[in-house]
């Protein structure tokens, strides 16, 4: 039965499928010691499934196995890998620039949302499941959506391991990767666990531009920029403002300086979906989107989930730092909008940009 799901999963365009039982990960007390210190910052979600996360049968009753599998979103396009480039030293761009200031969307969101594509073909996989076993299992699938520590799961899966940066690293799939899973009452036999192999490397850490990992295997959400751009809807602390750069939805700092990413393969499951406009976009032309203007342009796409108030915040903060006098008419029109989100950070870029006000 293992074979046949790993292959079924394969065809499907998933780069890896592990079996682990329910049994809480050992790192469950580390989790709640997480949240006690509200290092999860706003995500209250977090805290309110707190329970679920640890003990899998409050999520499906009589759950015995969960089905870990991954995709990969390298690309080796052209496009992805220009955007990652990290801008000049000197940040902001001559005052007789021309060309368009742009911002840099974390890798993962340069595709049509993945917890769609993913999502319709966990639904396919749950059926083929039904079929092998002759019978009506019951299942619950996610796709980085359910009150599953799935990165502890996957790990003891054997999928990857938990790198010191927090996230789940592949041997043969680098960092690059999307998790998902399937909650079974059906019983698997399980995988055996990945060990971790971070050895002595910090890149991760003197990689982080807000130093959000305070220790080895310790992250604090509050400081990290995918946190500050797209989970957090108030205004962005003043203090990480200028270590945002010209990230205008979350970050890959941590994940691109791992070693392991020389293994990383191409997945094809999301190459089919990639926005190679969302890769670099012009700041200036985000500015002036509106509402609608806004839904139109995102739609589909993980980006959408900031909102107009939440994207635009970002954009001008990203102006502030890598912006020039250029920008300013953009920004002044920014600092009337209707949205005060928006308005008190186009004011903030204003200042970096033109501190005297001439």
């Amino acid at each position: 039965m293992k074979a046949a799901i790993r292959q079924r999963a394969a065809e499907l365009g998933f780069d890896d499928c592990r079996f682990t039982t329910t049994a809480a990960p050992v790192s469950a007390g580390k989790y709640q010691a997480w949240l006690a210190d509200n290092n999860h910052g706003e995500m209250n979600w977090l805290e309110r499934s707190a329970e679920k996360r640890t003990d899998l049968n409050k999520v499906l009753p009589g759950a015995k196995s969960v089905i870990c599998l991954a995709a990969s979103y390298q690309s080796s396009d052209d496009w992805q890998a220009a955007s990652d480039k990290k801008p000049p030293a000197t940040a902001r761009l001559s005052a007789l620039a021309t060309r368009p200031f742009p911002g840099v969307v974390a890798r993962y969101a340069r595709f049509a949302d993945y917890h769609d594509i993913l999502g319709k073909r966990l639904k396919t996989l749950a059926d083929f499941i039904n079929g092998l076993a002759g019978r009506q299992v019951q299942m619950l699938w996610y796709v980085d959506t359910g009150p599953v520590l799935e990165r502890d799961f996957a790990q003891r899966a054997g999928i990857g391991f938990v790198g010191k940066h927090t996230n789940l690293i592949s041997r043969r799939l680098g960092n690059w990767i999307f998790l998902a899973e399937i909650l079974a009452t059906l019983e698997i036999e399980p995988d055996a666990p990945e060990q971790n192999h971070c050895g002595k490397c910090v890149r991760c850490l003197t990689a982080c531009p807000t130093h959000a990992i305070t220790a080895p295997f310790q992250l604090d959400a509050r400081k990290c920029i995918s946190y500050l751009t797209i989970e957090l809807k108030g205004s962005i602390p003043g203090e990480f403002r200028k270590a945002i750069g010209n990230r205008i939805y979350g970050c890959d700092d941590c994940l691109a300086a791992c070693p392991w990413n020389r293994f990383a393969r191409e997945g094809q499951l999301m190459k089919a979906h990639a926005r190679p406009d969302l890769a670099q976009p012009d700041l200036l032309e985000l500015l002036q989107l509106d509402d609608a203007g806004f839904k139109a342009r995102f739609a589909g796409t993980p980006v959408l989930r900031t909102k107009r108030r939440g994207l635009l915040r970002n954009v001008c903060v990203a102006l502030g730092n890598v912006g020039n006098k250029i920008a300013l008419p953009a920004l002044e029109r920014a600092a009337h909008d209707p949205e005060p989100l928006i308005a008190e950070h186009a004011r903030w870029a204003m200042e970096q940009l033109n501190p005297q006000g001439a």
